[in-house]
């Protein structure tokens, strides 16, 4: 046996040494790459050119934390494409005369969503303005994609692609059945009629007020979703209805030739394959050395062109809160400290005037969502002023974080509301009785071992917590009556968990205007008194290895090529949400339905 550990103990110490040298290696190229980039003469743009909007993975506010140096060595880079990125580069664009249009290839892009999508469109109108055309391209578009795709000129599809749509819908999967079998209490304290998070391990079915709650804001989300492709493409009610609702009949009336029932119904301009697209954009913009025509994508057109000259230091600050609250010192995510940290570091620096916190979350954590805010407050005590801007979504902590600010702007799509709190405790001493295991033993007090999940939950401890679940509520409704100027009965009115879409926060008071970041920027600068001013996102700052790989691979182009496999993305997403359940009192203030579409 000693003989075949150390038989092992070889190969394992071989591969390790092997894979150190592969990683060694790796970063003696990347060191000798990086300085060719440094001291030899860099690409330069064309004469003329389409500036591409080639957004892969996911529209986000921030890009994930990552060692990009495993990026590099592994290949293991999720896709992202930060928003603000491509808003740059086309205002950018629609001043300089070498572009000639604006060109959206969309056939990787796997979500932005309407909130986003409407700010980036307020972009792709300013480029429009100035005469140039904007041509979408993609070999098929989703629902996601096509909303993009519809704010273009011109919409161009391949002749084996589509254009799926199909609606809005919350589907969950409900788990009591299954609990009942394996014989697990799970135990739920909540408040709140519409507070549903919680519901599929308490039923085997949508409850009528979750179903109500869930219609009322798709279907506001629809609505806005087909006026803006009846405005943009100049369809009637009937004829898109007509392609949503009875897609099959569509299909066989042009024998089940896809692309052809987009175009003849109207959704894109042109069916053209790869071949002609090449040829026509020859035509408009010239070719190049390898035969291409002249296209430069955003990431490289902002790295290569110049950036207006900045003539202040005075300074509007952006927070971006994006992801699910949770506490302590979270990567990727929004951490009750290292959040925190960050908005003590704004407040600290003298040239932040004022201060906008971008949110993008569905909440999590009490306890963190409520130590930010204090945090928050402190920098508006500090003469400050503090402007939300609200994401795709802002929902339970989410909103808890926002409710003090001076001014709160939202999409009209935006998912916000929720205000509700919950908390769980699952028990399976039944499902350990059935396989013979018991438990017992002796405490010295009435509730001694009252949270072992292998005994029934203890009911003074049950009472308690359910205590705790409805003051937890009462403070939530206080903190928004208080940044809202409500009294607290009217906040419960529009509490109780229901979500809202950004257009009915507006009507209700839970916002104050419907824009974009852009616009509330703009407001935080008029509120501080400031006219010229600059932009200083507010970030983790990197180790300065990292700091420097990750911005070469960023202005490279590199960091944002690899995604990984469709199906990781729920079971991340998962992962992320239990890790992100750490509250120390087991309150919760998160939106599970609030996914923006």
């Amino acid at each position: 046996m000693s003989q075949r550990r150390g038989v092992f103990s070889r190969i394992g110490g071989f591969l390790e040494g092997l894979r150190r040298f592969l990683i060694n290696t790796v970063f003696l190229l990347f060191l000798i790459a990086l300085g060719f980039a440094l001291f030899s003469k860099g690409p330069t743009l064309p004469e003329r050119f389409a500036l591409e909007l080639n957004l892969r993975g996911l529209v986000v506010d921030q890009l994930s934390p990552a060692d990009p140096l495993s990026e590099l060595v592994e290949g293991e880079a999720l896709a992202e494409t930060r928003l603000q990125d491509a808003i740059d580069a086309i205002d950018r664009a629609s001043g300089d005369e070498r572009v000639q249009l604006l060109q959206l290839s969309l056939g990787e892009l796997e979500h932005i969503g309407m909130s986003k999508t409407s700010e980036l469109a307020a972009a792709i109108a300013r480029f429009k303005a100035t005469g140039k055309p904007v041509l979408a391209i993609s070999d098929a578009y989703d629902q996601d994609s096509y909303l993009l795709a519809s704010h273009a000129d011109e919409v161009y599809l391949d002749p084996m692609g589509g254009v799926v749509l199909e609606g809005f819908a919350v589907y969950r999967n409900y788990f009591k059945a299954a609990l009942d079998k394996l014989a697990v209490d799970f135990h739920v304290f909540r408040v709140g009629e519409f507070k549903s998070a919680m519901e599929p391990f308490m039923r085997d079915s949508m409850s009528e007020e979750a179903r109500e709650a869930n219609r009322s804001w798709l279907g506001s989300l629809w609505t806005d979703y087909r006026e803006r492709i009846l405005v943009n493409r100049g369809l009637s009610e009937e004829a898109f209805d007509h392609y949503v609702n009875h897609i099959d009949q569509v299909m066989a009336e042009h024998e089940g030739n896809f692309s052809e029932a987009a175009h003849l119904s109207g959704l894109v301009d042109q069916v053209v394959s790869q071949r002609q697209w090449l040829g026509m954009m020859r035509a408009k913009v010239g070719s190049d050395a390898d035969g291409d025509y002249n296209r430069v994508g955003f990431r490289e057109y902002l790295s290569l062109s110049d950036a207006p000259l900045e003539t202040t230091t005075d300074s509007v600050g952006v927070l971006v809160a994006q992801g699910v609250i949770a506490d302590g010192e979270v990567s990727d995510g929004i951490g009750g400290d290292s959040f925190s940290e960050l908005v003590r570091r704004a407040r600290e620096d003298d040239s932040i005037k004022s201060v906008v916190l971008r949110i993008d979350s569905g909440g999590g954590s009490a306890f963190a969502s409520e130590q930010i805010r204090q945090e928050l407050l402190e920098l508006k005590q500090s003469g400050k002023p503090l402007v939300v801007s609200m994401g795709s979504a802002a929902a339970s902590g989410g909103y808890w974080i926002a409710a003090n600010a001076d001014e709160i702007w939202a999409t009209p799509a935006t998912i916000t509301g929720s205000i509700g709190i919950f908390g769980a405790f699952p028990t399976v001493h039944r499902s350990l009785e059935k396989m013979g295991i018991n438990t017992d033993g002796v405490g010295t007090t009435a509730v001694a071992g009252g949270l072992r999940p292998d005994r029934p939950l203890n009911p003074i401890v049950k009472r308690a917590m359910q205590s705790g679940i409805e003051h937890g509520y009462r403070q939530f409704l206080e903190i928004v009556a208080e940044g809202r100027d409500m009294h607290p009965e009217q906040v419960d009115k529009l509490a109780q968990g229901r979500v809202w879409t950004g257009s009915d926060a507006r009507q209700m008071g839970l916002v104050d205007q419907l824009g974009g970041l852009e616009d509330a920027i703009a407001s935080a600068a008029s509120l501080a008194g400031m006219t010229d001013y600059r932009k200083v996102w507010v970030e983790p700052q990197l180790p300065p290895l990292q700091a420097l790989v990750s911005h070469f691979l960023e202005q490279s182009g590199l960091g944002s090529r690899i995604s990984l496999p469709q199906w990781w993305s729920p079971i991340g997403q998962l992962g992320k949400h239990l890790q992100a359940m750490s509250d120390p009192r087991g309150h919760y203030a998160y939106c599970v339905e609030c996914t923006a579409p």
